[in-house]
This record gives structure tokens, sequence and C-alpha cells, in this order.
């Protein structure tokens, strides 16, 4: 080979081998760049990513704020407890490890479903949690059976826990889980947490923020893995707000003693100043307990089937026709627009005639020539058909509305039902077919009594009762007081936190003077369940709301009586008072489903409630003296704690 060649070749390769080393050698300083930057510049961000990678912060769940009476009993509470989880990882087959499990601690269908559901969705070393609220007894089994049950624990954690059971369940409501559509709603974090529990029903529903709390937090080393190595720094959380509730627990145990043996009802009392609800009963029930450890399907249905509507709280969620009770408002709007006078009558022959049809009057000869005051107190039906004639629907409606019906009261409660005060717009709107849409003449006299669109909520007719007694102001009804009321009722008038309504006073006397005669007069409807304590007495109203239509042959046979009628056909029974006479402080509405007459059942139960109202409570000359004897027989706590 020519020298020449060797020379090029020679060549050639040096010039290969300084690219190469060229390329090595840049290739070696962007190398050292690059950990000059990870190492050197950003070492700080890399540390603390690290770190995070092998330390984990998690959430700890808060005690749930208390719920307590207005003399500071509890009525929701969060208690140690006991239950069994499981680490799928440690247990091996999951199966077989329930079947263990179920003959030392019930389980049912659901449970067992849920626990399969939460292992297969979680990583296997994390907890589920099986059942809680263990007894002893149960407990005791569970140690003696550990050896057989791998990756089967005891934990002791907070279950919420309702004393009174389902004689608050109405009010307070209950918790829950938490559902994947309430999560993607709610951006609070403590949502995530599997065994955080909110507000379903009830207070713990409408105060649920207040109520939960904020989560600590545990600083925990895990390994790759993500299973907890050890836990590095604890910081537990801030328990929710205490609640203080108006309701009186043993005036609630008492209505709910009176209305029981009637099936369904409900009773409410109220304070016409405040508007503080000191009774809030509805009758049936249910136990709010049974829902904290999860809700046995036929269980379930069982009371979304009952007739009697145990999950409905009839006080704010019961629609009725109001019947006589109703006859207030009429007269009221009469006497305010000039219609009629104290001195205005009617006379009553038992029967209206109003074209081809009759309405009947409820006394069978009719009560006469009657005026306002003695066919409030009689209750005389043909009177007020006249009236409400006089007057037409949408005069009627806007005194009515003024009081409350067919007007939400605001309560701090959910599914609060709006009740219907019907105008001629209202019925426009509501019916479709145009043959519909026209209001007749009939349908104005038979609204007189009370009757047909006519429906308001028991708590509705409380307002009502506490607007017309407080000299015509719009108090509204609260459950939740900003510290608790212990014995102070009409602690602020009604005057210096209620608009005015614009009634004028004397008319409002008037009606109240009709309402005393109801009670305290022979011949008043209510009369023989009046109360009889002097400084005590009540004014009330009497209604039967009717369910069925009476034809003509049934009037010509003779009208089959309440009691000889299969029970829900039967009238609803009402009855509206104020107490006491002089100086009124508490409004009352009882409504008894199906239970025939308002003199003959409602009304004794506003009497026995309004009487034990006034007896704890004292009169007002008397109300200081009273909250210093329970400040001293509560040892001078904070919170109220002396009454039982």
């Amino acid at each position: 080979m020519p020298i020449s060649e060797n020379v090029d070749q020679s060549r050639k390769f040096t010039r290969r081998l300084v690219l190469l080393m060229g390329v090595k050698g840049l290739a070696l300083a962007g190398l050292t760049a690059r950990m000059y930057q990870l190492q050197v510049r950003d070492s700080e961000r890399y540390t603390t990513l690290a770190e995070e990678n092998r330390i984990n912060t998690r959430l700890l769940l808060p005690l749930r704020g208390r719920i307590f009476d207005r003399h500071g009993r509890p009525v929701a509470v969060d208690v140690e407890d006991y239950r069994v989880v499981m680490v799928a990882e440690k247990t091996g087959n999951v199966q077989q490890a329930l079947d263990r499990l179920a003959g030392i601690v019930e389980l049912s269908p659901e449970q067992r479903e849920r626990v399969l559901r939460e292992v297969r969705r979680r990583r296997r070393f994390l907890p589920v949690t099986i059942a809680s609220g263990l007894t002893w007894e149960e407990v005791a089994r569970m140690e003696v059976n550990a050896p057989d049950l791998p990756g089967v624990l005891t934990e002791r954690g907070y279950t919420r826990v309702y004393p009174y059971g389902e004689e608050v369940a109405h009010l307070v409501g209950y918790v829950g889980p938490v559902t994947e559509r309430e999560q993607k709603e709610d951006p609070d974090r403590l949502l995530k947490i599997p065994e955080f529990r909110i507000g379903k029903q009830g207070v713990e529903r409408t105060y649920d923020r207040r109520l939960r709390g904020r989560g600590g937090t545990q600083r925990v080393e895990i390994n790759a893995s993500g299973r907890v190595q050890r836990e590095l720094g604890r910081k537990e959380g801030t328990p929710g707000d205490a609640i203080h509730m108006t309701i009186d627990m043993a005036l609630q145990q008492k209505a709910l003693a009176l209305i029981r043996p009637h099936r369904a009802g409900s009773v409410v009392v109220m304070d016409i100043h405040t508007g503080d609800v000191l009774v809030m009963a509805s009758t049936p029930g249910y136990d709010p307990n049974l829902f904290i450890h999860g809700l046995r399907a036929k269980t379930w249905r069982a009371l979304q089937t009952n007739p009697l509507g145990p999950l409905l709280n009839k006080a704010v969620s019961g629609q009725y026709a109001p019947g006589s009770t109703f006859k207030m408002p009429v007269a009221l709007a009469g006497l305010e627009s000039g219609a009629i006078d104290t001195g205005t009558h009617f006379d009553c022959p038992g029967v209206f005639q109003l074209g081809r049809a009759k309405f009947h009057c409820w006394k069978k000869g009719g009560h006469g020539p009657v005026a306002m005051r003695d066919a409030i107190k009689q209750s005389c039906d043909v009177y007020f058909y006249e009236l409400a004639l006089r007057l037409g629907i949408d005069r009627i409606a806007e005194t009515a509305r003024r009081l409350g019906i067919g007007v939400p009261t605001g309560i701090d409660l959910p599914a609060e039902k709006q009740g219907v005060m019907p105008t001629k717009a209202w019925k426009r709107g509501y019916f479709r077919d145009k043959r519909n849409k026209a209001w007749f003449p009939g349908e104005t006299a038979i609204a007189g009594i009370g009757q047909g669109y006519v429906l308001a909520t028991p708590l509705q007719l409380a307002v009502m009762a506490a607007r017309l007694a407080n000299g015509g102001y719009a108090v509204a009804p609260r459950l939740v007081a900003d510290r608790p009321p212990g014995n102070r009722t009409a602690y602020r008038r009604a005057q210096d936190g209620f608009r005015r309504l614009g009634f004028d006073a004397a008319n409002l006397g008037r009606i109240g003077e009709a309402m005393a005669a109801v009670t305290n007069e022979t011949g008043g409807t209510a009369f023989w369940t009046r109360i009889a304590e002097t400084g005590m007495e009540m004014a009330g109203k009497t209604g039967t709301s009717q369910v069925r239509r009476i034809t003509a042959a049934e009037r010509a046979r003779g009208i089959v009586k309440n009691e000889d009628l299969p029970w829900h056909r039967r009238d609803h029974a009402l009855f509206v008072a104020h107490a006491p006479l002089d100086d009124p402080r508490f409004a009352c509405s009882v409504i008894v489903e199906h239970g025939g007459g308002g003199s003959r059942v409602a009304a004794p139960i506003a009497r026995e409630i309004l009487l034990e109202t006034q007896k704890r409570y004292g009169s007002l000359a008397e109300r200081a003296g009273l909250d210093l004897d329970f400040a001293h027989r509560a040892g001078g706590r904070g919170i109220p704690g002396g009454i039982r």
C-alpha cells in the first residue's frame, strides 16, 4: 500500500477519534451540568419531593359537635365504642373470614356485601370496618377467638348516639355515610375519609357544617408500597360546635305521650314573642340510632311503606285542610276590609243555598241569626260561607298569608312544605285543563271554612295562632338558639324583633275575645276542655277537617258517626290556641289524623300541654326567679345540666 494512502487513513482515524472524544466530552459536560442542577441548584426541591414520598400526612376525624335541648340535656352525642376491622392482606380468604366472624358478631347480608365491596375498592393493606357498636360480650368473644381470625382486629372509635331515640328523630335527624354524589358536590377533604359521617336529616343536616368540626393531621412514615411504618407526629382536630335547641325535652315527651294513643298526629308549642319552638312532636316516629350502624333493607322497606308515615315530620311536612281553625283569618279579613263589623249578622238555618248547590252547617238545625263573635265561638259554618262570598278568595288569601298560611315559615329544618292558600291566579297556574282553570263561587264558600284547596302544616297553624296573639307581629319559628335558652321565655317582645303585619289592634282584640269565648263560655265548642286554673286560661279554636264527601243520600239516612267509620275515613281533629289569656306567651296547634272532632280529641291534648308549659315556665313576673333557681341547681355550669 502506498505511503500516501496510509497517511490518509491515519488522518481519517484521527479525525473520527477527535469527533468521538468531542461527543463524549459534550455528553459528559451535559451530564455534569444536569447533576449540578439536581444536586445543587434544585437540591431543596427534590429533597422535599423525596421527603413527601417517604412522609405521608393523613387527616384525623374530629369529634362531631353535640346537640342539646334548651336545658342542656344532650340529644345527640359522640360516644366511644368498639368496632371490628379487617385487613384483607393479612386475612387471606375474606369470605371465609366473614363466615367465621358471623358466628361471633351479628352480620347482616347488607354488611357482608358492603365489606366485600370496600375490600375490592381499597388497597388490601388498608383496614375496612366490618361492624361497630359492639357490646362488651361481643368484644370478649372477639378477643377469645382472635387467634382464629388473622387480620381481624378490635379497635376503639366514636359513634353518634341519640339518647332520646324516636322522641327527637324528626327534629335532630341522623348522620350517615357520604355518597359519591355528596363527595363531588362538597370539596371538604373530610368527606374522603370512609368512616366520616354527615347529617342526613333534621338539625344534623341543617347545621352539618357547624357540627363537623375541623380535621386533625397525622404524619406517618410509609414504605414504597404505601404501608405505614411509624407515626412521626399528630395534631388532633377541633370538635364541631355545640348546638343548643329551643326544644324542652320534658314537654316533648309529654306531648308524645298525649298523642301516641291516637296513632298519627302532631303537636307544636311555640313562644309567640321569640319564635322559640318548645315542642314539635310527630307520631309515629323512628329510632335514628338504627341508621348509625347501617339499616337493614327489610327495616328500611317497613319504614317507607308504613301508611302512617313514620319517616315524615308531620309538623312541617304534613299538609292538612285546616277546617274551622281557618275561620279566624276569614273573620279578620272581614273586619279589616270593612265587609263586616262586630254587629253584622247572618242567619244560619243549617244549610246555605248557592245556586243548585247546598252547603251545610255542622249543626243540623242551624244557629239562627249570628254575629262574628258567636260564629267563632259556636263555629257556625253558614256565617263563614256568607262572609267568604262577600270577601272573595283573593282577599281571604291576602290576610291568611300574612298570618302564615300557605307560606314557608323558614324553620331551620329540611323538607318543610309550603301548604296551599289558593287564589284565582293560583288555580289558573295549577291546572292544565282550561275547563279547570276558572274559579267558582262554591270554591270560595268552602274555603271560608278551611276546606277545598286550602292546606296548612301544623307549624303554620301554630304560627297563625302566635301572630294573632302577639299583636300582629310576623314572628318566625326557630329550633336553634344562639345560647341555651333555659327557662327564659318571652325574653324579647315580638315588636322588638319582628315587623308589624299591619292589622288593626282592635280587630285582633276582637278575634282574641271570640277565641276566648270558645274555651271559656258556655256554648263554646271547647268549653268542656277549658283550663280552669286561674291565670292559665287558654283561648282557642276547634277544627274538624273532612276527608270524605258526605252525599245527599247519607244525609237523608243520617250521617255516619266518625267512630263507626273505618279509621282512614274519619275526619282529622284540629285545635289551635294561645295562653294565658292575660298577656299571652305560648301558642299551640294539635292535629290528630282521623281523630274525629277537634273539641273531643285535639282540644284536650292542647289543654294538657299548654297547662304543663305554663306550670314549668311560670308567669312573666316569676321568670327571673326561676332562672336564678335553675342556675343554682345546675351548679353554675356554663351549659345548664341540672334537669334530667
